[in-house]
């Protein structure tokens, strides 16, 4: 398996579990829950936060702007999309806060646009949502970047992520396994897909972008599955406004993820049935006969 460096961190086989810290849209457009997520995402000791990045009047045609949408924003779809959206001055104050307090960022480009938007600030890499895996023309202008790829293979058969990687030649990738429904129940999750992509692509990390409620297939998929790479969904209150909060996770959550993915390679240890040195005191004091 090649190692992926992402900014100072390498991911792949050996290395510390890369986790990122998904705010997407969870912002609600507000820089002050922007600002509190990252704060957030540094305490719980997340590696990367990322956004999602639309060029609103290309990725949606006017018609579907102009369909009816009651959101906090207005009453149509569009009003709804342009609300969420962050600005060139936002995404110039993220870019020097989390820089200051030692995170990466990066995000989802949804479109070519956008992907040029992003390299002004030359992000440390991108990634490419389940759902843009099948467009060609994005998947040609990220290749241009040569940064690393994060890419998410929800709602995507084996054969569409072989397409997908033949466009990506110039960029190391990063698969990460994925369900693209918010939230996924925990019998939809088929964790043990993450085995099955690395059969596939043994020369790429893989990981886990998880939407389900709680930690725990997360731990499971670094446990047991050994993914390299791990993105959850966050948020401040999972009951504030929006489509993705409830397949996020809090404060709370964030921390005892970490803090359990962190802990693995310990509870894991060496794998050899050996006497280990701690033991001997006991061994000394409770086997009474020793004739094998």
């Amino acid at each position: 398996m090649n190692n992926v460096k992402i900014g100072s961190s390498y991911v792949g086989k050996g290395n510390p579990i890369y986790a990122i810290a998904e705010i997407g849209i969870n912002h609600n457009g507000d820089m002050d829950t922007v600002m509190q997520l990252i704060d957030n995402s540094k305490a719980a000791g997340f590696n990367a936060v990322k956004f999602q990045k639309r060029t609103v009047e290309i990725v949606y045609s006017k018609s579907e702007l102009l369909q009816e949408r009651e959101s906090v924003f207005g009453k149509t779809n569009g009003d709804l999309k342009r609300g969420l959206e962050l600005s060139k001055e936002n995404y110039s104050t993220i870019d020097k806060y989390c820089k200051n307090i030692g995170i990466d960022w990066f995000a989802s480009p949804w479109d070519e646009e956008s992907v040029d938007f992003l390299e002004n600030f030359d992000v440390v890499a991108h990634k490419i949502a389940s759902a843009c895996l099948t467009n060609a023309e994005l998947l040609q202008r990220l290749n241009r970047t040569k940064k690393p790829i994060i890419l998410s293979t929800g709602m995507s058969s084996l054969d569409q992520v072989k397409k997908a990687l033949s466009y990506l030649v110039d960029c190391q990738v990063i698969l990460m396994h994925a369900v693209s429904v918010y939230p996924a129940k925990d019998s939809a999750l088929n964790l043990s897909a993450i085995s099955t992509l690395q059969k596939e692509f043994p020369d790429l990390p893989v990981g886990y972008s998880g939407h389900e409620v709680g930690v725990l297939p997360t731990v499971i998929a670094v446990a047991k599955y050994d993914a390299a790479c791990i993105e959850r969904h966050i948020t401040l209150d999972r009951s504030m406004w929006g489509s993705d909060q409830s397949a996020s996770l809090e404060l709370p959550g964030m921390v005892k993820l970490i803090r359990d993915i962190r802990e693995i390679p310990k509870l894991l240890g060496h794998g050899q049935v050996i006497v280990e040195e701690f033991e001997v005191p006991v061994l000394n004091k409770l086997r009474r006969v020793d004739n094998i």
